[in-house]
């Protein structure tokens, strides 16, 4: 195994998917499934990515899921004001068995209503091609690539939420630039109880540059401490690079922190400062230099569904609320970010 920690070595595996293929632990398919969305290849790859890039694109983003959204961070946030201490870093409690066991119910139900909706949600449009056998689907993939979505969406944002609200609480001055921000944004609607616009969403420059990272997006909180801990790929074959040739069948072990906290790229690496990305412009399918979302062809199709997640929670968090810290809040990379003894806040209104 090669553990890359060069950005230029990890930026030319991560573009090459012909020469170094998705790989994963045995681990690993434990908890996705051996027949998964991280190690599909080839056309079924192209097909699922296009697939949730259907339903998590910028237009269906626009016309529906930012209302969604919106009403389910208004609809937390009040449930929280009621409790004397919420732990900020919710965890995937049930396991892989028993989500895997609700999403075949949900599979089964959904497989048995004849009654199709005309909103194709991703589920939906994951039957229909199973039902004709397109892409040579299988049960065991679709119910697969639905609970990688689930984990991914549920454990990363959670993760990002509660790193960035730490840096925050850390660091009272981007705080208050973060709430000025968006205070500007109520004091200019007609009604300030209304939810978020599309306009006034893309408006958010400070919250992008605390919550969210490349592609669109900057998540300075996961530069210092990323959820994606590691990245395998496989060579296919004997691939040269530079006055070195990687073997077949060898794998590379590639580390982002590597990238996020190289001094020559950043100045004080370690020092939370959203400020850095001010006239940084966003460049498109991310960066060699930022791998919170990955990379080249592997690039996450979930990346501006999580910046609209974090942008909106953040919204309703520091317009409406404010909170004190209960116990716990101490942050290790373990080598993920971990609270050992959790992160419990109480939130009240302002």
């Amino acid at each position: 195994m090669i553990v890359s920690l060069d950005p230029e070595f990890t930026n030319f595996v991560l573009q090459q998917e012909k020469s170094f293929e998705t790989w994963c632990p045995e681990s690993f398919k434990t908890l996705l499934g051996s027949d998964n969305l991280l190690t599909c290849a080839g056309s079924v790859h192209k097909y699922t990515r296009n697939l949730i890039l259907r339903v998590f694109g910028p237009e269906n983003l626009r016309l529906q899921l930012l209302h969604e959204v919106d009403r389910i961070a208004r609809t937390n946030l009040v449930s929280w004001v009621d409790r004397s201490s919420i732990d900020l870093k919710l965890s995937i409690s049930s396991g892989r068995k028993s989500i895997m066991k609700a999403l075949k119910q949900l599979l089964d139900e959904k497989q048995k209503n004849t009654e199709r909706q005309e909103r194709m949600d991703l589920l939906s449009l994951l039957i229909r091609d199973l039902e004709m056998e397109k892409h040579g689907l299988t049960e065991e993939y679709v119910l697969n690539v639905l609970f990688s979505i689930v984990f991914a969406s549920f454990e990363t944002t959670s993760t990002a939420l509660t790193v960035a609200l730490k840096f925050l609480m850390d660091n009272p001055a981007a705080l208050q630039e973060l709430t000025e921000e968006h205070e500007q944004i109520l004091k200019a609607r007609t009604n300030p109880d209304s939810g978020i616009t599309w306009e006034e969403y893309k408006s958010m420059k400070f919250t992008s540059h605390v919550s969210c990272s490349y592609i669109n997006c900057y998540i300075e909180g996961l530069r210092l401490a990323n959820v994606t801990v590691v990245m395998f790929r496989k060579a296919t074959g004997d691939v040269r690079v530079k006055a070195y040739t990687v073997p077949e069948g060898w794998t590379v072990m590639i580390c982002p922190s590597a990238n996020h906290l190289n001094p020559a790229t950043y100045n004080d690496p370690q020092v939370f400062n959203p400020r850095r990305w001010k006239d940084i412009s966003e460049p498109s399918g991310g960066s060699m230099n930022f791998l919170a979302f990955g990379r080249g062809p592997r690039y996450c199709a979930g990346a501006e569904f999580a910046k609209l997640q974090m942008a909106i929670f953040l919204h309703y968090l520091v317009t409406k609320y404010r909170w004190t810290l209960v116990r716990g809040g101490n942050m290790v990379l373990s080598p993920a970010p971990q609270f050992p003894n959790g992160f419990h806040v109480q939130v009240l209104p302002k």
